[in-house]
């Protein structure tokens, strides 16, 4: 009772792999008698023979991590693979901290609360790496007491 010759048949018809292809139990002698690529359709279109759906790998744990990592969840530091460099580089974390601070500077400058020569005293400070942040760029103007009298 070997049909593995009907199974390769039936799948190069249905164009799929022999393990999707189904027999039903009932019809095996059916089956059996069935030699031709003809008959093989045959079983087939009264539904004997069937292809069996894909099996695919479900994505749905996946979205379910995925959304969570959006909320903030699940990046601590058991879950990080990648160098603290790899993750935010650290042309970009410059880039992000310079801008506002030259941003900053212009305005101050436009505005004429500060001198252009502390303008350019401060630009190059912060071209050096000396402010973290706006807030330390201020801070260091009131302390100094560069502003504009």
């Amino acid at each position: 009772m070997n049909i593995n010759a009907q199974k390769r048949l039936a799948a190069d018809i249905l164009k799929c792999g022999i393990h999707r292809v189904y027999i039903h139990p009932e019809y095996i002698e059916d089956v059996l008698m069935a030699i031709t690529r003809e008959d093989i359709k045959n079983l087939i279109k009264n539904k004997i023979i069937i292809k069996r759906p894909k099996i695919g790998v479900s994505r749905f744990r996946a979205k379910e991590k995925k959304l969570k990592k959006q909320k903030g969840r699940a990046r601590g530091i058991g879950s990080r693979k990648g160098n603290k460099t790899a993750r935010s580089p650290s042309k970009r974390n410059w880039i992000n901290r310079i801008r506002p601070l030259r941003r900053e500077l212009k305005k101050l400058r436009d505005t004429e609360q500060i001198e252009v020569s502390t303008y350019r005293e401060l630009y190059l400070k912060a071209k050096g790496g000396t402010f973290n942040s706006v807030a330390t760029l201020h801070r260091y103007i009131n302390e100094h007491k560069m502003w504009r009298s």
